[in-house]
């Protein structure tokens, strides 16, 4: 019986670590995506020392998990209590970080509220001053999602025109409507677009395009991150359990 149950043990060990394996290449693939995307997301994470920062957190958690997902199936395949013991230790230290950074995350959400972006864009945005970093971002996010400012047009009000510009309000190039959304597509009516008129202006806010572009895949990113945590937690469980019972 006690053979059975180790037998048992061992290949629940090593499917939990097949699928922390998986996890791990999924992070990996989704922080490499992250950085080269071509659509102006690497544009965005670069400008953010945060998110550029947890982009490589990301690539290098999914390269460890990646690593001690294949170290763990060895581990329990071999019984080799060495490689448990290691694949325990990192393992939980693996856990505590990535639950420190949801805490941390939690904590820090109010700093993505519509609110915000708002303020931030109206301090720090220079309209088609492609030197700027912020303002070639917000450019660049703009001409991507087809949208303006955070909220619409009306954002761009109280930041100051070109100096060419005769128009008080005059909203930047990057909310004028193109054919092909990309910094080379062709506006659709560029100076109709400038002088005023809405229907060749993009009129919906960034903030509610992207929010509903990446619902989804929030809510998906949030699933993902409890399976892996409720999976290393259990694969931890069986590493401690299958340890104690190698003889």
């Amino acid at each position: 019986m006690e053979g059975d149950c180790l037998s048992c043990m061992k290949y629940l060990m090593f499917l939990f670590n097949f699928f922390i394996f998986l996890g791990g290449a999924c992070l990996l693939g989704l922080g490499i995506w992250v950085i080269v995307d071509p659509t102006g997301f690497r544009e965005i994470v670069a400008a953010n020392p945060l998110l550029f920062t947890g982009a490589y957190i990301m690539l290098a958690m999914g390269a460890m998990l990646f690593l001690l997902g294949f170290l763990g199936c060895c581990g329990a395949i071999r019984e080799n209590k060495c490689l448990l013991l290691f694949f325990f230790l990192f393992i939980l230290l693996i856990f505590l970080a990535e639950l420190s950074a949801a805490i941390l995350a939690f904590i820090f959400r109010e700093n993505l509220t519509r609110e915000f972006f708002t303020k931030e864009l109206k301090k720090h945005y220079q309209r088609n001053n492609d030197t700027d970093v912020f303002s070639s971002t917000w450019n660049s996010v703009m001409i991507t999602f087809a949208c303006c400012g955070v909220n619409g047009p009306e954002d761009f009000e109280a930041i100051p025109h070109l100096p060419y510009s005769s128009l008080e309000k005059a909203i930047p190039e990057a909310c004028c409507q193109r054919e092909l959304q990309s910094r080379e597509g062709m506006f659709v009516n560029k100076e109709a677009c400038l002088s005023g008129i809405e229907r060749f202006q993009n009129q919906q806010g960034c903030y509610t395009v992207i929010l509903n572009s990446f619902e989804t895949y929030v809510y998906l990113a949030g699933a993902l991150a409890i399976g892996v945590l409720a999976i290393e937690l259990f694969a931890m469980i069986f590493a401690m359990c299958l340890f104690r019972g190698i003889q």
